[in-house]
């Protein structure tokens, strides 16, 4: 049977302004990366978007919209890994002075790709500003360590 994660991603926005965590090397995905994490059994994936926000960032979201999927498929070990992208401008609360995570940073939208990130999320980050949906499909070769497909649809 196939192994199925789910997990959320959600950009917070402030006019020009997008938070991010700048994740240390020992949380693995070093870099700057947007909060989210996996989606708790049985939450909704919302229920899981809010509440990664709120653990990651003290920051209470709402008004969510939904940007696209990023899937990876591992055919040698039959796992599904599924992150269900969002932003939202509707926050409250006030950032964590200690985050979990890492580093939490306003950055102008403008300058972001400057920052050390992950590839993937390099790649993911223009397509929550582009209109619309998107779907990102990748078959990942684990004995390889590397994608062996990869398509982006835009919707």
């Amino acid at each position: 049977m196939t192994n199925i994660s789910m997990y959320t991603m959600c950009l917070v926005i402030d006019g020009e302004k997008v938070l991010l965590i700048n994740r240390p090397p020992d949380k693995g995905f070093p870099g700057y990366i947007g909060p989210g994490g996996k989606v708790e059994f049985p939450e909704s994936l919302t229920e899981g978007t809010i509440r990664e926000v709120r653990e990651e960032t003290g920051l209470v979201i709402s008004n969510l919209r939904y940007k696209g999927l990023d899937e990876y498929v591992d055919e040698i070990n039959d796992e599904r890994y599924m992150v269900f992208n969002y932003i939202t401008n509707t926050f409250k609360g006030h950032l964590l002075d200690s985050p979990p995570e890492g580093e939490l940073k306003w950055v102008d939208i403008s300058k972001a790709m400057e920052l050390p990130m992950q590839d993937w999320f390099k790649e993911r980050f223009p397509l929550f500003f582009e209109k619309g949906t998107f779907e990102k499909h990748i078959v990942w070769d684990d004995k390889e360590k590397k994608a062996i497909n990869a398509v982006v649809t835009r919707h």
